[in-house]
């Protein structure tokens, strides 16, 4: 159940109208990156958590949630830096709001001109903001990433809290005022809490790496290929330990094409790097298999199933008690 609060998480202000901002802040409120898309995805992401990680559930809707007061607040923004608009608008008969609005005929022409990348933003909203992006690109479900996986999914939600808060931090550089300034460095600042809270989510899964369940073939996890010509760039992402355990490290493969000839195309590569064997790795696959699934069964009644208990006092839903 949602109930609206009238109150704004974070007072929208602005200092007074710019539709060509407007146009550009439309990107956080219909964009790939925006908050429709970051609410939806986790909205989304939480159904699969609820009844075998309750918790994981209720941090996914929280959030989710939360995206929906920022794209609350983006709206408004919008809205306001497009005052006047639908009033003048309704002015059918004088036919020159824009003249009257931007102060003069070659602002005006400006505008007209900023407005040709997205023309249905002023043509079809009437003064509001419209599930675009900034180019007029309508919003689509396939922005959201859900997988099923909370170890893909949260890292999928760090991703998305990391570009939306880029995506902010361009837009500050786009306006002078300082109320809306204020607004975009609380919304940036909420992207980098989500962030946090979706990386220590992730780190209560153990093991979180690599994402899924079945573990890399051992033959080829520590490979790296030279893929260029002359100097090469080194560094510990294709030398030295890496991520992993002391005794196990890259190995670095100058001469690809060599390599691929003289092991048959891979089929004959042997382990370098890695102290794991081909034994050890499936081990972990059945064992690592087994316990994701009985996770998910043991909370998964057969049968009649409910998905809240009325008040909702526990996380748990009634079944999975």
């Amino acid at each position: 159940m949602f109930h609206h609060v009238k109150e704004l998480q974070f007072d929208a202000r602005v200092s007074g109208p710019d539709p060509r901002f407007a146009s550009l802040l439309l990107e956080q409120f219909g964009g790939g990156n925006g908050e429709l898309k970051a609410a939806m995805q986790y909205f989304v992401q939480a159904f699969s958590a609820r009844q075998p990680y309750p918790e994981k559930y209720d941090l996914l809707m929280d959030i989710a949630t939360e995206e929906f007061s920022h794209l609350e607040i983006v709206g408004a923004t919008i809205t306001m830096l497009l005052d006047g608009v639908n009033g003048e608008l309704k002015n059918a008969a004088e036919g020159n709001f824009l003249t009257r609005l931007m102060k003069g005929k070659q602002e005006k022409e400006t505008i007209i001109h900023d407005a040709m990348a997205n023309p249905e933003f002023l043509c079809l909203s009437g003064g509001g903001p419209t599930l675009t992006n900034s180019q007029g690109v309508p919003w689509q479900g396939s922005y959201v990433n859900a997988n099923g996986d909370l170890t893909v999914d949260l890292r999928s939600n760090i991703a998305a809290e990391s570009r939306a808060k880029i995506v902010y931090e361009y837009l500050m550089q786009f306006t002078d005022d300082p109320h809306v300034k204020d607004t975009l460095r609380f919304l940036m600042t909420r992207e980098i809490a989500h962030f946090q809270m979706f990386g220590a989510a992730l780190e209560t899964i153990q093991p979180n790496f690599p994402p899924g369940i079945l573990q890399g073939d051992p033959r080829h996890t520590h490979t790296y290929f030279n893929m260029s010509n002359g100097a090469s760039a080194r560094g510990p992402w294709n030398e030295g330990q890496g991520p992993w355990p002391a005794g196990e490290e890259w190995v670095y493969v100058e001469d690809p094409l060599d390599h691929v000839i003289q092991t048959q195309g891979g089929t004959k590569q042997e382990i370098e790097g890695s102290k794991r064997t081909e034994k050890e790795v499936q081990t972990l696959n059945r064992n690592l298999s087994k316990e994701r699934s009985k996770e998910v069964s043991s909370a998964v009644p057969k049968g009649e199933n409910q998905w809240s208990c009325y008040p909702q006092e526990t996380l748990d839903s009634p079944k999975s008690r």
